[in-house]
């Protein structure tokens, strides 16, 4: 299966809501980098285990719970990181499907076996993955702070943590 790396470096990961925008970079991330952070591979998956994966992001990250529909109904609590961070197990792609509404935007992936949402693609961060704190392996996660998101209201609480972020 899978190791579990530990990297110290560097990095801007967030794990945080939301992503400042502006022209040169629409999708940038608004944390700020905290030096020598520890950095886990983190591994993960559904119920059935035919959706495997491995994302880079710190030992401890900020969860959303989302009170919209379909986070709601889910019970789902997130972590967001950037794509290029996120790797999906080769061959789990037969396994999975995809589900939209609304905007479209936010695509809802499952695994169409068992029905775990481990990951999607948030509308949010429409460049990223959002990871579900359920589905990591046990034993890398050091922490988890749990915030609210809410994705009833999403325009208006986006853009309110936006200008937050911006103020910061």
């Amino acid at each position: 299966m899978f190791r579990r790396y530990i990297v110290t470096h560097q990095t801007n990961y967030t794990n945080a809501l939301p992503f400042s925008r502006s022209a040169s970079s629409p999708h940038k991330m608004s944390s700020t980098a905290v030096p020598e952070e520890e950095v886990v591979v983190h591994s993960g998956g559904c119920h059935c285990r035919r959706l495997r994966w491995r994302v880079e992001a710190p030992a401890s990250v900020a969860a959303w719970v989302c009170n919209c529909s379909d986070c709601s109904m889910r019970g789902n609590a997130h972590f967001v990181v950037p794509a290029d961070k996120f790797q999906l197990e080769a061959g789990a792609e037969e396994s999975l499907t995809t589900y939209t509404f609304g905007t479209h935007t936010a695509k809802h992936t499952f695994c169409k076996v068992c029905g775990i949402t481990s990951f999607y693609t948030p509308r949010s961060h429409p460049d990223g993955v959002a990871v579900t704190v359920a589905c990591v392996d046990p034993n890398t996660l050091r922490h988890v702070e749990y915030r609210k998101a809410d994705g009833k209201n999403w325009e208006e609480w986006f853009h309110s943590q936006e200008k937050a972020a911006a103020a910061t």
